[in-house]
């Protein structure tokens, strides 16, 4: 959960940056949701390869120098990957992934 937080908050950060009228749009009431998906290291990469290509504020999460087996070994392992704020069409390309329960 840890890091789905610094996914999503540096996309967004990055979208402020970038992007002044989408991240001020995603603020309005009613708007503003998140889900968090399941997706394998494969999965992430093309993701945020199609994230890059569309233009698309992202963010990849790669964490470091942690010791906790068996998921951790203290190299570097993609973690999570923010995406958006996304419009419900521009979101469609993430339909197939499972959500997070």
């Amino acid at each position: 959960a840890a890091q789905a937080g610094h996914a999503y908050l540096n996309a967004y950060l990055r979208c402020l940056e970038q992007n002044p009228r989408r991240a001020k749009l995603y603020q309005k009431p009613g708007i503003g949701t998140k889900i968090t998906l399941a997706a394998s290291g494969k999965e992430i990469k093309r993701l945020m390869k199609l994230a890059k290509s569309a233009g698309l504020p992202y963010s990849l999460i790669v964490d470091s120098g942690h010791v906790m087996p068996p998921h951790f070994d203290g190299n570097p392992i993609m973690t999570a990957l923010g995406i958006g704020p996304l419009t419900r069409e521009e979101a469609k390309f993430l339909k197939h992934l499972p959500l997070v329960k």
